[in-house]
């Protein structure tokens, strides 16, 4: 089986020695980079399969690197781990607004690491097995073997936790999902204090594919406890 191959852009080099020798010993392959510019000159010839990147970067920080990568067609599935000696719950959420997929502050646990590179691989592999073909309900369809989502007939434009997490919404449709139970299938820890990442991902799927989201139609809010699509509309 081909290795994964992850991409790290951090220029403290006893970290990036630190994370390529515990990827490689866990079965990854790993290439690292100090700055956003020379990985970009790599990634044309050679896409990796996960982005790690730090926030504090000489030149192209990590927020304008995830912003980047998100905006390239070829790339934008490729899900990221912002890595980050910021402690800050706005820097966090930019990350995830910008479209990353996780996040780990320094200084952190080597096993919580590769045990969240595995989780974010493990989500991705999931999404590709046993679910529908495809889901229509109301204006909404959601093809889940090519991971698009269309309203009114035209493709909107998501990011692997918004799939992720819209995807689980529809396929418990009806149900109240808490905000720590999303945020442990979809994240896959429990981030004690950290609901506002699910709001943050909720508000952003609400402009997606509510017509008005301050009056939501699909996701419905649940006070106190979460979130559930609504059943009312038919499932086709």
């Amino acid at each position: 089986m081909t290795k994964k191959l992850i991409y790290i852009v951090e220029d403290e080099n006893h970290i990036q020695e630190l994370i390529r020798f515990n990827l490689e010993e866990n079965g990854y392959e790993v290439e690292c980079f100090e700055d956003g510019e020379t990985m970009f000159e790599v990634v044309e010839r050679k896409r990796p399969d996960l982005f790690v990147l730090d926030i504090m970067l000489p030149g192209m920080d990590g927020f304008e690197i995830c912003r980047r990568i998100k905006e390239n067609f070829e790339l934008k599935k490729i899900p990221i781990i912002m890595l980050t000696a910021k402690n800050d719950e706005l820097d966090r959420v930019l990350g995830l607004e910008l479209g990353a997929d996780d996040y780990i502050s320094k200084p952190f646990s080597v096993r919580e690491f590769i045990a969240r590179v595995k989780v974010t691989f493990r989500r991705q592999a999931d999404s590709f097995e046993n679910n529908p073909r495809r889901v229509n309900v109301g204006r909404i369809s959601i093809d889940f073997e090519r991971r698009e989502v269309y309203k009114n007939g035209q493709i909107i434009e998501m990011t692997f936790k918004e799939f992720e997490l819209l995807k689980l919404l529809i396929m418990n449709r009806g149900k109240v999902l808490s905000r720590d139970m999303l945020l442990q299938k979809i994240w896959g820890f429990d981030f004690v204090g950290e609901t506002r990442t699910v709001d943050v991902h909720i508000r952003y799927l609400r402009q997606k594919i509510e017509d008005d989201d301050n009056n939501p139609v699909y996701i419905e809010t649940v006070r106190g406890i979460g979130y559930r699509f609504s059943d009312k509309e038919a499932l086709r």
